[in-house]
């Protein structure tokens, strides 16, 4: 088959997950970025919060292409779902490109029907809040 049927993340669905980051990150009382990417790694939607700080823009973008990429949550783990000592989690960060791979916790795929059509990072709280706040913009758009 020269052709396949697939989904996208339409602007839409991009604003929902946002605003449901952005609220959930207002009742924990921390300033975030929430960046959402789509399949390909393309930013669809960007917001640092008020009192956010401005690095959580580079990190936060990272956490999201590298989620879309590898298709799963970030982590400390290789594309694989290897483990990965400090040494290779830098030596992958450094051969995939700075703004293509993160060990950092925060990013998470957007799936759906078992295709990957993004990516969301968060960055701003600590690493459980920033995928407490991921999760709640992933159950915004959940089908």
């Amino acid at each position: 088959m020269a052709f396949a049927a697939t989904h996208r993340l339409t602007t839409e669905g991009a604003r929902a997950m946002l605003h449901a980051a952005v609220a959930r990150a207002e009742d924990m009382g921390i300033a975030i970025t929430v960046a959402i990417v789509d399949a390909g790694g393309h930013l669809l939607v960007l917001e640092r919060m008020d009192g956010g700080r401005f690095h959580t823009v580079h990190s936060s973008t990272t956490k999201a292409v590298t989620a879309a990429s590898n298709k799963r949550p970030t982590t400390s783990r290789g594309a694989q779902g290897q483990e990965l000592d400090t040494v290779h989690a830098i030596g992958l960060s450094l051969a995939a490109g700075p703004q293509r791979w993160t060990a950092m916790e925060g990013g998470f795929p957007i799936m759906v029907d078992g295709e990957c059509v993004g990516g969301i990072g968060v960055s701003g709280g600590d690493w459980q809040q920033d995928e407490d706040i991921a999760t709640a913009a992933l159950a915004a758009v959940a089908e």
